[in-house]
């Protein structure tokens, strides 16, 4: 019994043992649980603010690489717009430059048959050229509605036209003769340049005294009509008149200088001079031998008369010859033709310059003194038209039916006094086929000789069209008593304007409705510049 007691005590004992072991231990584990908690918290805690920072600079990371990003693609988007920007304009360009479908095939249509290849008459393909009604159509609306602006012109006005008013004026005005003096007197011109031109074939002048001789008889060419004009103040319209026949003599004049010299020079040093002799036809048939005809030229210096020298002077050219081109007979129909029409269309002229120009002119007055600059653009575009009208009638009259009237009388056989300059697509153009004349003196007198001299061809171009200039502005400016230098400046800038339409207006069409609308509007600018001066220095009230 004792020894059972004893055994369950020393159990009892163990086991309280065990358990206060385990407490202990449980305590134990317990804080040793704590403190690992506590010290994975602070690791926890240092962790969280070390992901702090990694996240902040991850995110400053991503801000950088997204704002990188954005300029990446926006450069990309813009790089991309502007590519297919430009392949937008390239393929407008290859579309344009395109030649339009051609259908080829069999055009004649069977038996039978309702369909064939064939394109539309408006297509370019389609070869059709035929647009004859059409220009029939703009030729009726165009007199359609000129034909109203004049009956609106009579209805406002009246009728101002007056035929018999030009020679009242004429007679009755009292410094007008001094014109007719004038253009008689111009013969003393001719006569020097013939007399110096006998002498220096003799050898009894030298060169330099002839050029010489030559240059003062040229220079009071233009200087003493001038003069004259400025002084006795003649009546204006003439006097531009008698100042156009005084160029031409001086254009002439040169030009006979020049050959004469080229004739001398070539007989005394033996030079190989290139100059282009115009035969005839009729001359050619003048002498016969052995039934082949021989053709009679007249050579240097069986020239030098009268008859030469006058022939020159009134045939309608500027560049002299020793042998004209001859026309076999006088055509007594053409002439009669072109003298009716010369007389009919420049009575028309003077009709539509009373009729219609000069109210235009006289109501723009009031608005280009003041400077009202609309109603200066609405007078500009109504004289265009009128203008333009009559300065077409112009260009028929003179260039088409006055010179062949002069041309038919003395059987001048080159009639090339115009070609189609209508479409001309460039300004150049334009004036090289205006006025076929005045273009081959200055190609043969002027620019020729300062290319050979070593000069550009620009200066000399520049050179041509300051001479035209100045011609432009004496015919003007003398007749008027007043220098505006409208005319010089107009003319001078025909240059950079023949460069903006050869550089921007490459297209035939495009260039030719640069120089159609540079006509139209160009000439009423002039007037309307000529007339305000002209009209303020001699009319306006003193202030």
């Amino acid at each position: 019994m004792l020894i059972e007691e004893e055994c369950s005590q020393t159990v009892k004992a163990a086991s309280s043992s065990a358990d206060s072991n385990r407490f202990t231990d449980s305590v134990n584990h317990d804080s040793i649980r704590k403190r690992k908690t506590d010290v994975n918290k602070n690791k926890s805690s240092e962790k969280e603010t070390n992901n702090n920072h990694d996240n902040i600079k991850n995110n400053k990371e991503h801000c950088e690489s997204c704002l990188k990003e954005q300029k990446i693609t926006s450069e990309n988007h813009t790089e991309r717009r502007r590519s297919s920007l430009m392949e937008s304009i390239d393929w407008f360009k290859r579309t344009l430059s395109e030649p339009e479908f051609i259908m080829y095939g069999n055009n004649e249509k069977s038996k039978g048959e309702i369909h064939k290849h064939a394109d539309s008459l408006l297509s370019t393909a389609s070869g059709f050229t035929n647009y004859r009604g059409l220009l029939n159509l703009c030729i009726l609306l165009l007199a359609l509605a000129n034909t109203r602006l004049f009956l609106e012109n009579i209805l406002k006005y009246g009728i101002l036209i007056d035929p018999i008013k030009i020679i009242h004026l004429l007679i009755s005005e009292p410094y007008s003769w001094p014109n007719v003096i004038l253009i008689l007197g111009s013969n003393i011109f001719a006569l020097v340049a013939l007399f110096n031109e006998k002498l220096l074939a003799k050898g009894w002048l030298s060169e330099n005294t002839g050029f010489g001789i030559t240059v003062v008889n040229v220079v009071l060419c233009l200087l003493i009509p001038s003069t004259v004009i400025l002084v006795l103040h003649p009546n204006p319209i003439f006097s531009c008149i008698t100042c156009g026949l005084y160029s031409v003599m001086f254009l002439k004049l040169v030009s006979y200088f020049s050959v004469n010299r080229w004739c001398r020079l070539q007989r005394t040093e033996n030079t190989k001079i290139k100059r282009r002799k115009s035969l005839s036809v009729s001359e050619s048939m003048l002498k016969s031998e052995n039934g082949k005809p021989e053709t009679m030229l007249v050579s240097y210096p069986d020239n030098l008369n009268y008859t030469d020298l006058y022939y020159f002077l009134c045939a309608p050219t500027l560049c002299y010859e020793l042998n004209f081109p001859r026309s076999l007979r006088i055509r007594k129909r053409f002439l009669l033709k072109r003298a009716i029409e010369m007389i009919f269309l420049s009575q028309l002229i003077m009709a539509l310059v009373q009729q219609w120009i000069i109210p235009t002119v006289n109501n723009s007055m009031k608005p280009l003194s003041e400077l009202e600059f609309p109603r200066m653009v609405e007078r500009l575009l109504k004289l265009a038209v009128p203008n333009h009208i009559i300065w077409l009638i112009f260009f028929y009259c003179f260039f088409h039916s006055s010179l062949n009237v002069i041309a038919e009388i003395l059987r001048f056989g080159d009639r090339e006094f115009y070609k189609d300059w209508w479409n001309s697509e460039t300004v150049d153009k334009f004036w090289k086929t205006w006025n076929v004349p005045v273009h081959r003196w200055c190609v043969r007198h002027l620019f020729k000789p300062l290319v050979k001299r070593g000069y550009s061809k620009m200066f000399a171009s520049v050179a041509v069209f300051a001479l035209s200039a100045f011609f432009h502005e004496f015919i003007v400016s003398v007749p008027l008593r007043m220098f505006r230098v409208w005319a010089f400046s107009a003319m001078l800038g025909q240059v950079p304007f023949s460069l903006f339409v050869n550089k921007y207006c490459r297209h035939e069409k495009y260039g030719n409705m640069a120089v159609w609308l540079s006509l139209i509007l160009g000439q009423p600018i002039a007037i309307f510049a000529y007339v305000h001066d002209y009209y303020i220095i001699h009319y306006a009230a003193p202030t």
